[in-house]
């Protein structure tokens, strides 16, 4: 039992250690789908206890057909700065005069290594850059995929990019907010609102216009990316079959289908509700009615206060009916620079009066109100199914005259551009490392050369797993609860279960044996040795039976025990006849008298027993009787004939 105890204590203490270690794992979601890195981004991840001095930077390059590659190591060139300004705003205030520069983060950077980074507060920003070569939506996937660190957390602001869509007049000196896009991906905060947008412009093949089309939002819990000051990874996956997959840093938030998980639907209902038909004017919605039948009871009194001065209510003794409950602050002086003439007359301020806290109350006393029994209200009927219910009335359906079925919503208009179009409360917020690309190969080879390089450095800079949980306890305090039962819980159980005993031994009764006659000492001892091992062996054995079964058992053992002491004294009588030695009186308190026993087999015992005192022979037989409540043991010599 004890070996199984050991083994349930160990076991807790693994789960508690476990336990613990996950708490300080970030983990997005349960049902979040995990991509596997690619070779070189493992490798570059293996030794967490790199110095970040040790890691040594070099500009990625692409390993495959790219479309569009930007890493700001060598500044803005190529990229366009806006002049243009907002539309429906006033000039000073539609201006996007909001500043970027080309930085190295401001912690755990690497030398060389640099984004483009949002200045201004509170201003509109636009920047933008032609691709390489335009994408067209055919047969190959998009892939977008940038870095964002929100350096100074985000207040309110957006980190979004947008895919220009193609055009003869697309000029990027005059892109602004309705310039048009095909795809606008990327991370937007306001409030306790944080937002991953997906949207497409999507074209309606009946009359030509685009609409939005949001994607569902995901199930994960983005707010850490804001607020943790980190450099994250946003990759968007847009596939030939009409899917689409949105991941941060190479986890998959969020997927589904262009068809079916973008809202409003690519392609509306084929029926829609007639706009020119009208609810009749006795369409009765009504489920329920007042009873028509129904009267008000004649003692219905709906005059009845709902609350009345409790008329048993008594003064209670030492109210002080003539003391104000506040008075003027005697202490209180008027200020100064005080005038009268502006100001008014000047008045002490109000404090509660002390002879009021060592009273009942002070002023007039009101008797207390308490609620009338009598009181009802209005009396209203009550109510029944209305037998005229006819439902809930909605418009018939028709069909849709502007329904329309594409099949294929991933053939978007192409994109020639990328660009930046941003407001912001927060500034410093860095982007870097953008690439366009056909191949998720191509975009995991350039993360590992550059996002997994920034990642291996701040996993170098992190502090340990214990400020991390104290970190995360300062912003949810209800983590303390945990931390204190997770350590708490192992260290009782260990105490409850592992702590050392005392096994306590019960005590055994042993009822004196009815012994009516002479045993020898030797024999006598030799049988309750047996039997107090007997005993203990069968205590050991049967320490789980019930109490009526121990009583029988008990019974049982006496009565051999009684007969083994009869057979015994037969024994010891014949011996005595035939020989006739040493022999042992068992005198007892009844008045039993005396009588011999068991002669000594030979002299040299006859001599050892003879130098005996009286007393050692009783000592001796109260020993070997042990707790036997025998009265008086006394050995008499005989000599031999």
């Amino acid at each position: 039992m004890h070996f199984q105890w050991d083994w349930l204590c160990l076991g807790v203490l693994i789960i508690s250690s476990v336990t613990a270690g996950m708490e300080s794992e970030e983990n997005l979601d349960a049902d979040v789908e995990v991509e596997n890195f690619d070779k070189q981004s493992q490798e570059a991840d293996v030794d967490r206890d790199k110095s970040s001095l040790e890691v040594v930077y070099q500009t990625p390059k692409p390993t495959g057909e790219v479309y569009f590659t930007e890493t700001f190591d060598e500044g803005m060139s190529g990229w366009v700065l806006s002049v243009t300004l907002k539309e429906d705003m006033d000039d000073n205030v539609a201006k996007y005069d909001g500043r970027w520069e080309v930085e190295e983060l401001k912690e755990n950077a690497m030398p060389g290594d640099k984004g483009l980074v949002l200045k201004s507060v509170a201003k509109y920003h636009a920047i933008s850059a032609m691709l390489t070569k335009t994408f067209v939506f055919d047969d190959k996937p998009l892939i977008v995929q940038y870095e964002v660190n929100f350096q100074k957390g985000i207040d309110c602001g957006g980190a979004y990019i947008k895919l220009l869509s193609s055009s003869n007049d697309l000029n990027l000196e005059y892109f602004f907010d309705k310039t048009p896009y095909t795809i606008m991906f990327g991370p937007d905060k306001c409030g306790e609102d944080y937002k991953l947008h997906f949207i497409f412009r999507h074209k309606n093949p009946k009359t030509g216009e685009y609409d939005e089309k949001h994607a569902e939002r995901p199930d994960v819990d983005l707010k850490k990316f804001y607020l943790d000051k980190k450099t994250h990874l946003y990759t968007l996956v847009l596939k030939p079959d009409d899917t689409f997959e949105i991941l941060i840093d190479q986890t998959v938030v969020s997927k589904g289908s262009l068809l079916e998980n973008m809202i409003p639907p690519v392609n509306p209902s084929k029926e829609i509700e007639d706009p020119t038909d009208k609810k009749p004017d006795d369409w009765d919605e009504r489920p329920k009615i007042p009873d028509p039948n129904a009267v008000k009871p004649d003692d219905w009194d709906e005059d009845e206060p709902a609350k009345i001065e409790d008329p048993d209510a008594v003064k209670p003794e030492g109210w002080l009916d003539d003391e104000p409950q506040y008075v003027p602050d005697p202490n209180a002086k008027k200020p100064k620079d005080w005038d009268e003439e502006m100001d008014g007359e000047w008045e002490a301020p109000q404090i509660p009066n002390a002879k009021c806290e060592t009273a009942p109350g002070c002023g007039e006393w009101v008797r207390p109100m308490k609620n009338n029994p009598k009181y009802k209200g209005k009396w209203r009927a009550p109510m029944i199914d209305n037998p005229n219910y006819q439902g809930i009335w909605s418009p018939r359906k028709i069909p849709n005259p502007d329904y329309f079925e594409d099949l294929h919503p991933f053939k978007m208009t192409a994109v020639s551009a990328i660009g930046l179009e941003l407001w912001s409360m927060t500034s410093d917020i860095y982007f870097d490392n953008f690439i366009i690309c056909s191949e998720k190969e191509v975009a995991d080879r350039w993360a590992a050369d550059s996002w997994g390089l920034k990642k291996l450095v701040a996993s170098a800079n992190e502090p340990g797993m214990f400020s991390q949980l104290v970190t995360a306890a300062e912003e949810h305090p209800w983590l303390w609860v945990l931390y204190i039962l997770t350590l708490a819980l192992p260290v009782g159980l260990t105490v409850l279960f592992c702590w050392p005993g005392k096994k306590s031994d019960e005590y055994i009764d042993f009822k004196k044996p009815d012994v009516s006659k002479q045993i020898t000492k030797r024999k006598l001892k030799e049988v309750t040795e047996d039997f107090e091992d007997d005993e203990l062996e069968e205590e050991k054995e049967n320490e789980d039976t019930d109490e009526d079964e121990r009583r029988e058992m008990e019974e049982t053992k006496r009565e051999l025990i009684k007969d083994n002491t009869e057979k015994m004294g037969r024994e010891a009588s014949v011996s005595e006849g035939e020989g006739g030695e040493d022999i042992y009186d068992d005198e007892e308190e009844n008045g039993v008298p005396d009588e011999e026993e068991n002669e000594v087999p030979d002299g040299s015992q006859e001599g050892d027993r003879s130098n005996k005192s009286d007393s050692e022979d009783e000592k001796e037989a109260d020993e070997g009787m042990g707790d036997r409540p025998l009265k008086s043991v006394r050995k008499r010599r005989v000599r031999k004939d």
